[in-house]
């Protein structure tokens, strides 16, 4: 099976990051996996069997998702958009995928709508066509009109086979955050969540005992990294790390570092061991995106959570609500963030009984491998 995988991370890495845990299932069962990556480079992010194609590269400009820019910091123009869409459609000539995934298009990325349409025209046209599916989180931006839900449906019954949900049902709907009609839902795969193998230990032992934080693999999370450097003297006895992401992430931390004194901080670029990382940790302070909610469940760490809520973002705020009704998990409000407030939190969820390692429930890219290998099975029985 040839799986071609299409996605633009704007803000941090979290799409990418699932869209590589997501490749690298097919690739270990033996399939050819083509991702096509629309943001900046992340060169931390593992892509172990997977072969890479990068489009000229976007952002988005902060929280605004209509303003996309280059890695020069200047904003994309026609040529550029028209230059991405010619390199996405020969990509899917060249390589002839059996499967095209494409990761949150239609449900979101409108403003890249027109490369992705051409993308899927030229799916349709291929012969014998390619099964065509969705891949989403387990929570989306709810739309801001009801047009807009009612044209996504609209894509996906006629260019689309279905959509894979990145969740348990029974523990978070998609209706959660998106209305899903009953034309909708007959075209929804629920897969699981999909997250790499629970971390092992640190073999070296880095982060043991330390308050850990992070904001992800993008240029965010100035707020959190402030905070911290304010709380560490707060808690004396514990070493702060903070994993700072972003392209620009030296500077960041040259910045940062001028605000840290004598306070037990150590400030670091993002790291790929990280995962390692956190089963030593005492605590973990930050944002509550998909990947990082699986890695803190499957870890056991006790950790506050500090939402990214810029503009009009209720993705994270609704899932660190769920997933604070366990033990050893409080959620922080950004509006509420201050050095004094966060040092009480980590304080909180170190007092806090401990909380089982979540075991179950992970596997949805396996799942997900299965699910595709029926709908093609079936695609060819057609």
């Amino acid at each position: 099976m040839r799986v071609m995988i299409v996605v633009t991370h704007l803000l941090g890495t979290g799409h990418l990051s699932r869209a590589l845990t997501l490749g690298r299932a097919f690739a270990a069962e033996g399939h050819k996996v083509l991702l096509v990556s629309g943001g900046m480079p992340a060169p931390q992010l593992d892509h172990t069997g997977i072969d890479l194609l990068g489009l000229p590269p976007l952002r988005s400009d902060g929280t605004n998702f209509t303003r996309l820019l280059t890695q020069t910091d200047e904003v994309a123009d026609a040529a550029y958009f028209d230059a991405r869409k010619v390199a996405l459609t020969e990509a899917l000539r060249s390589f002839a995928p059996d499967v095209l995934i494409t990761e949150l298009y239609p449900f979101g990325r409108r403003s890249l709508a027109d490369e992705f349409d051409a993308l899927l025209d030229a799916a349709h046209a291929q012969h014998p066509r390619p099964v065509i599916l969705g891949s989403v989180r387990d929570i989306l931006a709810p739309p801001s009109k009801p047009a807009k839900a009612q044209r996504t449906v609209e894509i996906i019954l006629d260019l689309f086979d279905g959509v894979l949900v990145h969740s348990d049902q029974n523990m978070i709907p998609l209706d959660v955050s998106w209305p899903v009609s009953e034309r909708l839902a007959h075209r929804l795969f629920y897969t699981g969540f999909v997250a790499p193998t629970a971390p092992t230990p640190h073999p070296e032992g880095i982060g043991k005992g330390e308050i850990l934080v992070s904001a992800g693999g993008g240029s965010v999370g100035e707020p959190i990294f402030q905070a911290a450097i304010e709380a560490a003297p707060k808690m004396p006895n514990r070493r702060w790390r903070l994993l700072v992401g972003g392209l620009d992430s030296a500077a960041r931390i040259e910045r940062l570092t001028a605000g840290v004194g004598d306070a037990p901080v150590t400030l670091e670029p993002v790291r790929p061991d990280f995962r390692q990382m956190l089963p030593l940790a005492a605590a973990s302070v930050s944002m509550c995106g998909y990947n990082t909610a699986l890695d803190i469940l499957q870890s056991g760490v006790p950790s506050v959570f500090i939402p990214f809520d810029d503009g009009s973002e209720v993705e994270q705020t609704l899932r660190g609500q769920s997933l604070s009704k366990l033990s050893a998990i409080d959620v922080l409000p950004s509006d509420q963030l201050t050095g004094e407030t966060l040092a009480k939190a980590v304080e909180a969820v170190l007092a806090a009984p401990a909380r089982p390692i979540a075991g179950q429930g992970f596997d949805g890219a396996a799942k997900s491998v299965e699910i595709v290998q029926s709908l093609l099975d079936h695609a060819h029985d057609r």
